[in-house]
């Protein structure tokens, strides 16, 4: 497995708060981190996976477990970590 970074951004919320980001921890996402800034919540992966769209699919489905809807997905050049 590979670990692969890649942020989320969510629709529908504007700020984090200590809540979301527990919802968040205790629906998968423990390998993430996430913030906001301008009114945009986003939420950092580096997550391991077989390929960049299993890590990505599993994400979102964590995110969508915890009660919130992904607007779309950012992907650096460099996605893989190692």
């Amino acid at each position: 497995m590979k670990t692969y970074s890649f942020t989320l951004i969510l629709a529908g919320v504007d700020a984090i708060t200590s809540a979301m980001a527990d919802a968040l921890y205790e629906a998968g996402c423990d390998d993430s981190t996430p913030g906001s800034s301008d009114g945009v919540v986003m939420v950092d992966f580096d997550r391991d996976a077989e390929n960049l769209g299993a890590a990505i699919g599993s994400a979102i489905e964590d995110v969508v477990k915890a009660g919130y809807r992904v607007a779309r997905v950012e992907i650096e050049e460099a996605a893989t970590v190692g």
